[in-house]
């Protein structure tokens, strides 16, 4: 709990204020129900049209939570959550009432809500993905340390939406699923050579070189993933078929038969869509093929997030940006001679994989605290799991697997 935490203060005039207005946000809501207990009792919203669909129930813990929101937006929100001013008993399913019902998710961040907004975008355009802010960013988030990310990720340590073949499948297996199906798109085979933009801990790359029999190049602009990778690679005696990187994409050369990038994009730009695809496109051999896996924003939302700064861009993610299929698409088109041969959603599997991720992290968390995260690092990061599980949930983000072809390939003919 944040140190500020005391369900018994007294509110001023300003918290009861802004909790009468985020009530009456509260109380539009058309769809599932949120119950509010501060020190005054306890708040019952149902929607109207389909009050079963969800159930939340918030405790206020300082009345000081309301004025966070009201002045702050979902930011306010986040943070009033780390620093422990309210816990709620189902935090995905609150996510998803927030997104289904979008005029309280747009009530949130309109009016107060936004006077806060011009210094979390003036702090998002210092964190430009240039070669040195891409670094920058990244490390602001993957050198957290990998001892971390080993207690909640699966002994793959892949950190990218997995593939459950069956509800029983396991994290692990749906990682090794997910790779396998990625490898299987490119057609893979022994002797192609491979190139990796996002190394993540290595996983990716040792399946293909150990089950494709292909020479993979794999690069990172982490120090803490590359230095595990290699540990990793030598581990599995592949250090002879795998190359690792220090590399921005921006600055590699060669060509290559085949590549991949697994969740990598998210981490590029808007300004830098038509740059790294331009690049991807003259890494490869005249045949040749990419596979491509990256979270989404619906192409509805996709302008006002290239504007917005949410809580992801500002605590989680700095510098990033989700593309929507459309932004893709036109910028293969604007940049490149890339086309698109393939693609499947497979955003359902990201709300388990999250589910799953936060599962591990708090069945771990004595031996995360005992690595000497805070309170308000776990509360923030329980935030993210589970804001990310809701907007996947309900379709305001997805995650799609593609196959771009340059003009020289030719699919095998069907029978």
């Amino acid at each position: 709990m944040g140190v500020n935490a005391d369900v018994d203060a007294v509110p001023g005039w300003m918290d009861r204020r802004a909790k009468e207005m985020l009530l009456r946000l509260v109380k539009g809501v058309s769809a599932g129900t949120v119950s509010v207990r501060d020190g005054d009792g306890e708040t019952v919203c149902r929607g109207a049209a389909d009050p079963d669909f969800a159930n939340a129930a918030i405790t206020v813990r300082h009345p000081s939570f309301y004025r966070r929101i009201l002045f702050g937006g979902t930011i306010g929100a986040g943070e009033a959550y780390m620093d422990g001013l309210w816990t709620c008993d189902d935090l995905t399913a609150l996510v998803r009432i927030v997104v289904r019902n979008r005029q309280f998710f747009t009530g949130l961040d309109s009016g107060l809500g936004r006077l806060l907004w011009p210094l979390h975008q003036v702090s998002h355009l210092f964190r430009r993905n240039s070669r040195e802010g891409s670094r920058r960013n990244i490390a602001a988030h993957y050198d957290l340390g990998n001892d971390f990310f080993a207690l909640f990720l699966d002994p793959t340590m892949a950190y990218s939406c997995g593939y459950f073949d069956t509800p029983e499948s396991t994290m692990e297996e749906a990682s090794v699923s997910k790779m396998d199906r990625l490898c299987r798109m490119l057609r893979l085979v022994p002797g192609d050579s491979l190139l990796e933009i996002g190394t993540g801990w290595g996983a990716l790359a040792i399946h293909a070189a150990r089950n494709f029999g292909c020479r993979v190049t794999t690069t990172t602009i982490s120090r803490e993933q590359h230095d595990l990778a290699a540990e990793r690679v030598r581990e599995a005696g592949l250090a002879d078929r795998i190359t690792l990187l220090l590399k921005d994409y921006r600055d590699l050369e060669g060509r290559f038969d085949k590549i991949i990038s697994v969740e990598m994009l998210e981490a590029v730009g808007h300004q830098f869509y038509d740059a790294f695809f331009k690049k991807c496109a003259g890494l490869l051999n005249p045949g040749g093929l990419m596979a491509l896996q990256t979270i989404t924003v619906n192409d509805q939302d996709y302008e006002s997030t290239t504007r917005d700064v949410d809580f992801i861009k500002r605590y989680i993610f700095p510098g990033g940006q989700l593309p929507s299929l459309t932004a893709i698409c036109q910028s293969l088109t604007r940049a490149t001679d890339l086309r698109v041969f393939h693609l499947e959603d497979i955003s359902a599997h990201y709300v388990t994989t999250l589910l799953r991720w936060r599962d591990n992290f708090w069945a771990n968390v004595a031996e995360i605290r005992g690595l000497g995260y805070s309170e308000t690092f776990l509360r923030m990061w329980d935030f993210y799991l589970c804001l990310c599980a809701g907007s996947f949930a309900e379709r305001h983000t997805g995650d799609v697997q593609m196959l771009l072809a340059k003009p020289g390939w030719r699919p095998e003919p069907t029978a």
